[in-house]
């Protein structure tokens, strides 16, 4: 049960230290929506949709307003667009992708992800249909994320969707050049990618997954830096517990969210996803929370053991808080959506190697990575590769979701400007991975794998 003190105590870190619910995502099942006719299938989407999520953004503002709770996004996720259109004779997917942003638009949220594809261990027709109409869907609509798994813990990497995909990522890029490549952002490449997660670009509706759920997903950087405040030079036994206890507190108003989002709505209750994620308000940094902990600026060295200490904390906290703890939940570490990321990217101690080496302890993987635009698709590639390979290795989910950003070259900065704030163009590698590119085939599953 949550009691009147801990709602209290919530009150006060909303309004003292930008705790907010960063998405209430609706994950809807679309299975019974194929149709060898697309149009068919298309229209039983969009009515699935709006029939689903046509109260979802009224009942989030409901939410915010009994609770004092901002709700940052509201967003819907659907069953990978690959299995669902597969079944249609259309030999494109971007009247699917136009389909999913028209209902989006509809029933007013912000985003809808699951223009998806899972090939970690081959593509299928519809698969190749899907990944060759990311550039032009995400081009042109508003709302619509894409995400492809390439690889898995127990399948390996599929080095012919890498290859792939760095192409896919410089057409995404190419065809919004006016707009710094913005396509590119809304397209993440994963490794392990979850089935509940509810933050965008990767969000997908799972086959595993119910007729339609509710997933919440908070954040709180703010709240934890503040925390960490009060135990300044302090042993990491008591920083450690300060970011649980924490995190409990974070988690058990996501919970309160879902429990509400679900009854008001009349669906399931999914996981709760505590993941400090942050944004380019002052404050709002996970790198100010590494900072926090001694390093002088996020890049240092020691910043790697702080972040692998916070992503620990973080889960211990959550799931004593709630049962369904799920998704991604930890720290993300984002450039363009953190100021201190910025601050530290600008300052020379950031590389884009230093956030590799990052990302086997963090949440996620490199997020938000603006690389200048003349890096070629086989570099892009084989940034996706080592990130997977991570992923693959240490059974967690990694993530890229890189810009080339057209015209733009290191020094330089783009500027999106809302959630995804600004983003300095990062130094990538002079050398040629084309070679390794080249090669195709399967990266094959490691021994720990073997777990049966």
């Amino acid at each position: 049960m949550i009691n009147t003190y801990e709602i209290m105590e919530t009150i006060r870190m909303l309004e003292e230290e930008k705790l907010d619910i960063r998405t209430v995502t609706m994950g809807i099942s679309l299975s019974d929506c194929a149709d060898s006719d697309g149009a068919k299938a298309r229209e039983k989407i969009y009515n699935k949709i709006v029939k689903y999520a046509g109260d979802l953004v009224k009942t989030a503002e409901e939410i915010e307003l009994k609770y004092d709770i901002p709700i940052i996004n509201k967003r819907i996720s659907v069953t990978p667009i690959s299995l669902v259109a597969a079944a249609s004779n259309d030999q494109d997917y971007i009247e699917f992708a136009k389909t999913l942003d028209r209902a989006a638009k509809e029933v007013g949220v912000d985003f809808i992800g699951g223009f998806s594809a899972l090939v970690h261990k081959g593509m299928t027709e519809a698969d190749k249909k899907l990944i060759s109409s990311i550039p032009e869907a995400l081009a042109q609509t508003e709302r619509v994320c894409s995400s492809v798994n390439i690889g898995t813990t127990r399948a390996g990497l599929n080095m012919d969707a890498v290859a792939q995909m760095g192409e896919v990522v410089k057409k995404c890029a190419e065809l919004t050049a006016d707009n710094g490549g913005v396509a590119a952002s809304k397209l993440v490449v994963f490794a392990n990618a979850p089935e509940d997660n509810p933050f965008m670009a990767g969000a997908f509706h799972g086959v595993g997954e119910g007729e339609c759920m509710i997933n919440v997903g908070i954040s709180g950087p703010g709240a934890v830096k503040s925390a960490l405040t009060k135990v300044k030079g302090e042993p990491f036994d008591l920083v450690a517990e300060t970011i649980k206890k924490t995190a409990f507190k974070i988690t058990r108003m996501g919970q309160l969210v879902a429990k509400e989002a679900s009854e008001m709505l009349g669906v399931t209750a999914g996981i709760v996803d505590l993941s400090l994620a942050p944004t380019p308000a002052v404050g709002d940094s996970v790198a100010r929370i590494l900072e926090e902990m001694g390093v002088e600026v996020a890049g240092a060295h020691g910043t790697t053991a702080a972040l692998a200490l916070l992503n620990d904390a973080v889960k211990k906290g959550g799931v004593m808080a709630s049962s369904h703890v799920g998704g991604l939940s930890g720290a993300f570490i984002p450039v363009s959506e953190d100021a201190g990321m910025i601050e530290a990217v600008e300052k020379g101690s950031l590389s884009l190697e230093k956030l590799e080496a990052m990302t086997a302890v963090c949440s996620v993987g490199l997020d938000m990575i603006a690389v200048p635009g003349k890096t070629t698709a086989e570099t892009i590639s084989a940034i996706i590769a080592d990130e997977a390979a991570i992923g693959m290795v240490n059974h967690k989910t990694t993530a890229v979701r890189v810009i080339p950003v057209p015209d733009k070259d290191v020094g330089e900065e783009v500027v999106y400007g809302g959630l995804f704030g600004r983003a300095p163009i990062m130094k990538v590698s002079e050398y040629s991975s084309a070679d390794f590119i080249a090669r195709g085939g399967r990266i094959p599953a490691p021994l720990q794998s073997l777990k049966n």
